[in-house]
């Protein structure tokens, strides 16, 4: 009885018209029947330019699926050095300088070089940055070369839609071969001193990364 309670409730908030399409489906079918279907995107991941030599498998596949409000992203990474830990970003370019970038997490891979990790946000074509204006920001990490900066630079909104993914370590980076003798180290992991860059959207434009493609 609590059912039919409920469907009574529900059916009494509809129109007239759709009061005599509802006597005609049942109750469960004009349910569903306000289900929208969400939006989702699937795309690869290539091997960036500096690792090719070093990680020529290397490879990216990634989901992403709107639940309305945010978007649930699942990536797996393949190829890539055993037992090693990654860091990934959204980005405004592919490549290097990479524009604007926002720190995701990390993907750790397991002794055959995969890994996966799932990350929760706004990844459609609304994921932006904005900086109204110069603001104080706290000097947290401030070891060279790369240093907390003291306050943010003022931009109006800037869309990111690129996929970017680093060693977490130059030391990995170098261990693989991918720098030669060089320890190069980079801003892209939570301390800014990463390694190189792994993985990236470089097959889509700079102007159009595969997240512009997803409308919630």
């Amino acid at each position: 009885m609590r059912h039919t309670h409920c469907v009574h409730r529900f059916v009494g908030i509809l129109t007239a018209g759709l009061l005599a399409l509802g006597g005609l489906a049942g109750p469960g079918t004009a349910h569903a029947g306000t289900k929208t279907p969400q939006p989702n995107l699937d795309f690869d991941m290539v091997v960036s330019g500096g690792a090719m030599g070093c990680l020529p498998d290397a490879t990216g596949e990634v989901r992403v699926v709107s639940q309305g409000p945010v978007e649930v992203m699942d990536v797996t990474v393949t190829g890539l050095r055993p037992n090693t830990d990654f860091d990934f970003f959204v980005i405004q370019v592919p490549k290097a300088p990479f524009g604007l970038s926002w720190y995701q997490g990390d993907i750790e891979t397991d002794a055959s070089g995969s890994g996966h990790e799932t990350f929760i946000g706004r990844f459609s074509i609304e994921t932006f940055i904005v900086a109204p204006d110069k603001a104080p920001a706290p000097v947290v990490f401030d070891d060279p070369p790369f240093p907390d900066a003291d306050e943010n630079p003022k931009t109006a909104p800037v869309q990111i839609y690129h996929l970017g993914l680093w060693f977490n370590s130059p030391d990995d980076a170098k261990a693989q071969g991918c720098t030669g003798d060089m320890r190069v180290v980079t801003p892209f992991n939570g301390e800014h001193n990463a390694g190189i860059q792994v993985l990236n959207t470089s097959n889509f434009p700079d102007d159009f990364g595969p997240l512009r493609g997803l409308h919630p």
